[in-house]
Formats: C-alpha cells, structure tokens, sequence
C-alpha cells in the first residue's frame, strides 16, 4: 500500500513516472494529446506528463478517482518548495490509508457487479450464439467459426505460432489488432489464455477462424487492472494462423 507523506512525496512521484513511462512504453494505445493544454516548453511537457502518469497509473488503478485536484496540486507544490506541511505525517498516513481501503472497497464491489452482469451477459450470447450457422463448440465451450479452410501444418501446443488477429468485446470494441501494429506476432502456443492455446490448435497454417472465447477460457474475473477487459468478459478474436514453429531440438535437450 503506498502512503504519501511530505518527506517521500518527490521519490513517489519518482518511481511513479518511471513505472509510468516503463509501462506507457509496452503499451499498445497510441492515444492523442490534449487540445486543452497549451505546451510550450519542455518543463511543460514533463510537468503534465507527470500528472497524467501518476493519475494513470496509480490513483485511477487504486480506485482514487474522486480526488481534489486542487487539494492535490497544492500538496504537491508544498512539498516541492520545502514548506511546513497542514498535516503531520501520522495525520497524512492516517487519512490516506483510510482512504485507500475505502477507495479499494469501492472498487471491488463495483468490480463483483460488473463481473456479475459480463457473467449474464455471456452465457445468454454463447447460448444464442451456438445456434447461428456455422459456429461449432468444444467440450471446453470454446466456440468458433471457420472463415477460411487452411491446408498446412496444425500447430501442438509446444509450438510456437505466427499470427495477424483481432481482438474484440462482444459489443465491438476493439482491444487489441496486429493488424493496427502492421505486423504479425509470434509466441509459443502455451504462454497464451487457454482459449487461445486449445483454439489455434484446431487450426491449419493458411486457415482464419473466429473464437468467441469464455470468460473462464481467457482472463476470468480478474483481468489485468486498467485495461479494456472487464471481469468474466467474453472475447472475440478473428486469427489467421500464418506459420507453425515446432520448438527447437537444441533448446529442449532432445
């Protein structure tokens, strides 16, 4: 749990910038700049990036969304120029960690209900979705429809494959293309969600297929913390399998 305290509060937004930029650089989001903010100089752009990274990736991860940004600046600036601080640091402690568990309270109920809804709203689309023509299902529950018949190698897997898909919700929002990054990706077949692993295995190089994915086949309820990808969320992928790699001899001893 991170406390904020006038005598840590420049090595916090520290560490914080540079978890921020390590992560922003992983990213896929592109995003755009803001046409609200006027930045001139180089200390303007650091300064807003600063802002925006720590609320980014901490306050709004933590739940901490109702902040008063004022407030906030205020203690920020109180601490950057050395001055004598309104709290005491057992005062500050106290109250934000106070905050904090009720913050994170907050989102975990929020968090159960709209886990509870995607859940609902998964099983009447897969069961719908069953019956339209052309969709067959797994004993997993894994359903999938073929796009295009392939005529080569069918992946294991220990296989690394090399892959263009897309990936959507099920209302059509897009969260991840290799298509948009203009290159295919390659992994090996069993560091992927299970859907993904028992999927492509039903492929041939050359095929592209459609997976509606369960939630109990990709992320479940708890997905990774910011991302488009709500708890017990069903994901929608369209993949054409390009290439199967068959692991190295050298690498596996054999």
């Amino acid at each position: 749990m991170i406390v904020m305290t006038s005598q840590k509060i420049t090595l916090f937004i520290s560490i914080l910038f540079g978890a921020a930029a390590f992560f922003t650089g992983c990213s896929s989001d592109s995003g755009t700049a803001s046409t609200e903010v006027t930045l001139e100089t180089n200390i303007d752009s650091v300064s807003y990036s600063l802002g925006y990274q720590i609320a980014s990736m901490s306050l709004k991860q933590q739940g901490m969304t109702d902040i008063d940004v004022d407030k906030f600046a205020s203690g920020l600036k109180s601490a950057l120029e050395d001055q004598e601080s309104s709290l005491s640091q057992s005062e500050m402690q106290q109250v934000v960690q106070a905050y904090q568990m009720e913050a994170q309270q907050r989102a975990q109920k929020e968090q159960q209900a709209e886990a509870r809804e995607n859940r609902e709203q998964e099983e009447e689309f897969l069961a719908e979705n069953r019956t339209n023509e052309g969709v067959q299902v797994t004993d997993s529950g894994l359903q999938y429809k073929v796009l295009e018949e392939g005529s080569g190698t069918s992946p294991d897997s220990s296989d690394e494959v090399k892959v263009h898909y897309t990936g959507t919700l099920l209302d059509g929002t897009k969260f991840d293309s290799s298509h948009d990054r203009g290159e295919p990706v390659q992994f090996p077949l069993d560091q992927v969600i299970d859907g993904w692993t028992e999927g492509l295995q039903l492929m041939k190089e050359g095929a592209k297929y459609r997976f509606w994915i369960p939630s109990e086949l990709g992320y479940g309820p708890n997905p990774r913390p910011g991302g488009a990808i709500g708890p017990n969320e069903t994901l929608v992928f369209e993949v054409e399998l390009l290439e199967v790699n068959p692991p190295d001899e050298a690498s596996t001893g054999n």
